[in-house]
């Protein structure tokens, strides 16, 4: 009857084939995973929601129509060879791009642990997929050709040098972070510097090929992982486990301003309060070696006997004032010194190291360390060298006139 009503039925049995594979993955994809869905989102783990994240089990819907036609193309003798071979292949590739997401899911899950941020995988992630991908494509080209796909690798040896030319950077990429994981060189989070590509920052992500830096003006540098083997790079790392973050800075002295110190200046000196245990203990240093001196007319050269300059004065008021402030790691170096004279004056510096090593605090702790010291040099009677400017000169010529006949200096 249904013959008499249709006329020719050869083209029923394809209609409910499709529609039952059709039928098949909409209730798997619309009902059961939904369902499955629900139950994930009961639970407590991370874990299964990360594979709903990554879309594992819409793939899975996918097997469903797959099986259906798998079945089905058997009512066609003359097509079940090539039917069953175009679906084996279509489900060999699901399988591939499943595989691929459950290693996703593997990164994922690997990075909820503070371990990842020391030893990144994602390279080696990157590489796994990579492999899935080309062994998947074989297999799925094997089986659309009936033919083994061992076969086909070995043909691939004949195309070694052309896969080597082509993967090389894959290679040497692969082969540098390994370098760089096992021997703790660059870390997810490490700031990190390579003048010779412009990067200045951050590390916030290492993959296979590339090593992305987010650079302090919040551009971003993306690095070869291989020329960061090749190239010398400076990583901060240590400082910001170290707690302390070095200052390195100079204050240039006018040479012509030193000077030895006298009974006044030493008197003076002695009010300060972080100067007079100094010029206390200095005072009966210098008494005693100076008790040997027999004249008196000796004794009032300074050259003749051992005397304090004001430069030596102003650097243990530096020492005592930083030893003193709460902002500096008192159990790292702390140090002032004067570095070799130039023709731009004497270099005074200070180095020490803050308990801050927040770059905006940090910044604040070394300006007002420097404010302090400017302010005090004229007590010491120093004067910081730089070079003259216009209002130098026009003081250096005397006054001059201005457009409303007044003197100006």
């Amino acid at each position: 009857m249904i013959g008499d009503f249709f006329g020719d039925e050869s083209w029923i049995y394809p209609i409910i084939m499709f529609g039952a594979a059709a039928l098949a993955y909409l209730i798997v994809r619309f009902l059961g995973v939904p369902l499955l869905y629900r139950g994930i989102m009961r639970t407590r783990s991370q874990w299964d929601d990360l594979f709903v994240k990554r879309g594992a089990f819409k793939l899975i819907a996918l097997f469903a129509p797959a099986v259906v036609l798998y079945i089905g193309v058997a009512h066609y003798p003359e097509f079940l060879d090539l039917g069953r071979r175009i679906i084996l292949a279509f489900i060999f590739a699901v399988l591939m791009l499943l595989l691929v997401r459950l290693l996703s899911v593997s990164l994922d899950i690997y990075q909820l642990y503070p371990i990842s941020k020391e030893r990144p995988i994602k390279g080696y992630i990157q590489l796994a997929k990579l492999v899935i991908y080309l062994l998947g494509a074989i297999v799925v080209i094997s089986t659309l050709l009936d033919r083994s796909p061992w076969g086909m690798l070995g043909g691939l040896g004949a195309v070694t040098a052309i896969l080597l030319l082509v993967f090389r950077e894959t290679i040497l990429s692969f082969i540098a972070g390994i370098q760089l994981v096992s021997n703790d060189l660059v870390r997810k989070g490490d700031w990190i510097e390579l003048p010779q590509y412009g990067a200045d920052g951050d590390v916030v992500d290492m993959a296979l090929h590339t090593v992305k830096v987010r650079n302090w003006d919040n551009t971003y540098v993306t690095i070869p992982t291989y020329k960061i083997i090749e190239s010398s790079f400076k990583n901060w790392r240590g400082m910001s486990e170290s707690g302390g973050r070095r200052i390195k800075r100079s204050l240039l002295i006018d040479q012509t301003s030193v000077r030895f110190c006298d009974e006044e200046m030493l008197a003076r000196f002695e009010n300060f309060k972080r100067l007079a245990p100094y010029i206390q203990t200095k005072k009966k240093e210098l008494a005693e070696a100076n008790a040997g001196l027999d004249t008196e007319k000796t004794l009032q050269l300074p050259l003749n006997r051992r005397s304090l300059t004001n430069l030596g004065t102003f650097r243990a008021y530096c020492q005592a004032y930083i030893e003193e402030s709460e902002y500096f790691r008192n159990d790292m170096t702390m140090m002032v010194r004067q570095l070799a004279p130039s023709p731009e004056g004497l270099p005074f510096e200070i180095y020490v190291f803050s308990n801050d090593i927040n770059w905006v605090n940090y910044e604040g702790i070394q300006a007002d360390l420097f404010d302090h010291l400017l302010a005090v040099l004229p007590f010491f009677e120093l004067r910081v060298f730089q070079n003259p400017t216009g209002s130098d000169f026009q003081t250096l010529s005397g006054p001059r006139s201005t457009p409303m006949g007044e003197s100006s200096l």
